[in-house]
């Protein structure tokens, strides 16, 4: 990262500074502020900047000035994000402020606590300095509601930074943050992190408490995001582990111990690694720049000692569909039909349209039916990584969608990979002059696969760049709760193949 500001030092980074005091804790966090200040009109990815951010800093700030180098080691133990302002999705509670995830009727709601997760962050030194935009109710893979407006893709403005976890994402990109809270039921931390080329972790169903009731929900999961492989394992070893408020939740000893993202070691590991390659995932229409980012990042693990292997899955990108649209019928539009229930009238057309899709498909299979489907889906994908380590796959079919589109009506995928709500919108990228169309947008996602298979860890890292302006992602998925093979290829992906960060502008 070539930017000197202090602002785009990476959470790794900014810690050793402040260990040295080359950098304080308030001179880094007054330049992420300021960062935002200059920033974010054109982005739209903050929902507020957390004014007591300054007080936690001013405490890390005097730590850091007169700490022994014992109390510096037991600290880094104890302490990990010691000074280190975090973005949170809006989602993510903190007591004494407004919790609304972006529904206009519940504005005024102010959280009693903090989410688990945030409490963690806390008791790890880190603070919340700014929270970020999401979709309502964090239903869409784009973000923009009648409550924030749209967010943009700092990429390429006109763009999404995807959603749900858009506004995460983005600010990670814009420099707003080192570190970002996220979330992810279908794909809501990969995508973003896909878009905005930073990196996401969705951890295995359990491994990071959530908020019930929906937290028995085996889908879902919260997690970390950040630019660096090696700062989202920071972030990450914060957040794991048993809650008694989340009763899903596993113990994680020693969750990562040891894990040096940058270290030679994560390359050399390659050597004899078996790495399954899947680049469409069964019939996902995927973009021919997004397939040749997949293939380079591939061979150069091929290249650096690995074995890549090219499998087929026996998926559809509808079968995917009907199958977790099932789960969300029964599930999610119950929970959002509750959570709306005489409002309908302020909410956002996609909302709307999310929860009557999974009605109609869950009217069409039954709940044990839906369970037989996501069991042959596991079964299949077992099969398929059985003889390998990791799996690397695409994380969107699709290179971008538009900032404010809602695709009501199904996606028309152009020539630069862009997601077009019009029917006919492009030149044609199926050759017929309208376009690739899908029936529903969902369809044009990599992610919700390994929803269905929520035990798989994911780490999405960035693969290059798309044709039209914005960074592809590549889904780096192990076998179920070996979180840390998923850790070392993506680390090592990072290091053969350098992304820049942070967008320009």
């Amino acid at each position: 990262m070539t930017n000197s500001e202090p602002w785009a030092l990476s959470a790794s980074e900014a810690l050793t500074k402040f260990r040295s005091t080359e950098l304080s804790p308030v001179e880094y966090l007054t330049s992420q502020i300021g960062r935002i200040t200059s920033e974010d009109e054109r982005i739209n990815a903050v929902t507020e900047v957390v004014e007591e951010a300054v007080t936690s800093a001013r405490e890390a700030e005097g730590f850091y000035a007169h700490a022994s180098n014992d109390e510096l080691t037991e600290a880094a133990a104890a302490r990990p994000l010691l000074g280190l302002p975090v973005i949170a999705k809006e989602k993510h509670a903190i007591a004494g402020r407004t919790l609304s995830q972006g529904l206009i009727h519940e504005r005024d709601t102010v959280a009693g606590a903090d989410g688990a997760i945030i409490a963690r962050i806390r008791a790890a030194g880190g603070f919340v300095h700014a929270r970020a935009t999401s979709p309502e109710l964090s239903c869409a893979t784009v973000t923009h509601s009648p409550m924030w407006g749209v967010t943009r893709n700092p990429w390429n403005t006109e763009l999404s930074p995807g959603g749900s976890s858009g506004g995460s994402g983005a600010a990670l990109a814009a420099g707003f943050a080192p570190l970002a809270t996220a979330s992810d039921i279908a794909g809501s931390t990969r995508l973003p992190a896909a878009f905005t080329g930073t990196v996401g972790f969705k951890a295995p169903y359990g491994r990071i408490p959530g908020v019930q009731p929906l937290a028995a929900d085996w889908y879902r999961g919260d997690g970390p995001m950040a630019r660096t492989v090696a700062d989202t394992a920071l972030l990450a070893r914060v957040m794991v582990g048993v809650d008694p408020s989340d009763h899903a939740t596993i113990t994680s000893p020693g969750f990562l111990d040891g894990f040096d993202a940058t270290s030679a070691e994560v390359v050399e590991g390659l050597k004899g690694k078996r790495i399954a390659l899947c680049l469409r995932l069964g019939d996902f229409p995927v973009g021919e720049d997004i397939i040749a980012n997949t293939r380079a990042v591939a061979s150069a693990l091929e290249a650096a000692g690995a074995i890549v292997e090219e499998v087929e899955l026996p998926w559809t990108a509808e079968r995917i569909f009907e199958t977790a649209f099932t789960h969300f019928g029964n599930i999610l539009a119950p929970a959002m039909r509750a959570a709306t229930r005489g409002h309908e009238d302020t909410l956002a057309d996609y909302t709307l349209q999310i929860m009557a899709d999974a009605e109609a498909v869950a009217s069409r299979h039954t709940f044990y039916e839906g369970l037989a489907a996501e069991a042959q889906i596991q079964a299949e994908l077992a099969t398929a990584m059985e003889r390998f380590d990791v799996l690397l796959a695409p994380t969107s079919a699709v290179a971008g969608l538009e900032a404010d589109a809602s695709y009501l009506d199904g996606i028309t995928i152009d020539l630069n990979g862009v997601g077009r709500e019009e029917v006919g919108a492009g030149n044609g990228a199926g050759g017929d002059g309208g376009g690739v169309r899908l029936e529903h947008y969902w369809q044009s996602h990599m992610t919700m696969p390994f929803n269905i298979c929520n035990r798989v860890p994911i780490v999405n890292v960035p693969s290059g760049m798309a044709d039209c302006g914005i960074p592809t992602g590549l889904q780096v998925i192990a076998h179920p709760f070996d979180d840390r093979t998923a850790f070392d290829v993506a680390a090592a992906v990072e290091q053969l193949v350098p992304w820049t960060g942070i967008a320009p502008g």
